[in-house]
Order: structure tokens, then sequence, then C-alpha cells
């Protein structure tokens, strides 16, 4: 190889490694990504899951319902929460079952230089009424 090929050649390496290199670290981000959003996605259904078993051995409208959740998805807020007994105006001695419902919940993504917001789907659960009396329950303390 002559010197004036060798010297053209000189910057070819650190040029074919930006170009991989963006590809693979964008992949890499990307993927990142989608498990951050399917943990977000698995820890909101939980969430209602959890509301609804509290829903249904602890007090009308106890505000450890959306407390706990909040401790399942620590950027949920009580705005995102509906929880609603059947038949719709019961006591603990009339309600048959509980539906808890997480609704308008935004996942916030951490990609530099161009934050995506996704909005999750409605998550629902609905329980049969069971015990529902806080007091004496350690569940809803």
């Amino acid at each position: 190889m002559t010197r004036a090929v060798a010297r053209r050649q000189l910057g070819v390496a650190a040029v074919e490694f930006a170009l991989v290199s963006s590809v693979f670290f964008s992949m890499l981000i990307g993927v990142m990504e989608v498990g951050r959003l399917m943990w977000t996605w698995n820890a909101a259904a939980e969430a209602t899951r959890l509301g609804a078993r509290l829903a249904v051995v602890c007090d009308l409208n106890d505000a450890i319902i959306t407390t706990r959740m909040s401790q399942t998805l620590p950027s949920l807020s009580a705005s995102n929460v509906t929880v609603t007994w059947s038949p719709t105006s019961c006591t603990a001695a009339t309600c048959t079952s509980v539906q808890v419902q997480l609704t308008g919940y935004t996942h916030q993504t951490i990609i530099p230089l161009a934050p995506i917001s996704v909005t999750l789907p409605p998550f629902s659960t609905s329980l049969r009424k069971e015990f529902m009396q806080s007091a004496g329950n350690s569940v809803c303390s």
C-alpha cells in the first residue's frame, strides 16, 4: 500500500464506528425503554388487582386503597383511580361487588433528546364482596 492510499484511509475506522455505534445505541436504548414500558404495564395491572383486593376487605372509600396502589406504581395519582361498588349506593352490609379501574395513566420515557409520553389503556379488576370492615383488620391499616 502506498503512502497516499494509506493517508486517505486514516479516518475510515472512526467514521464506520460512529455510524454503527449510533444505530447500536439507538436500538439498545429502544429495547430498554420497551422493557420499562412493559414493567409499568405490569405494575398498573397489579395495582388494580391490589386495589380490588383491598376494596373488598376494607371500609367503603378507605384511603388505604389508593395509598397502597401508589406504592405499587409510585407515579400513580388518586385522580387515575376509580373505585365503584355495586349496587351504586350501598353500605358495607348491602354491597355485592367492587370494581377498581385505573385510567389515564401516562408513562414518560427517559430517551435523551426525544422524550415520549405513552398513555396506557384502562385497567380494571372486579371482585365480589368479602368482609368490608377496617376495624381490627391488619390489611387495612
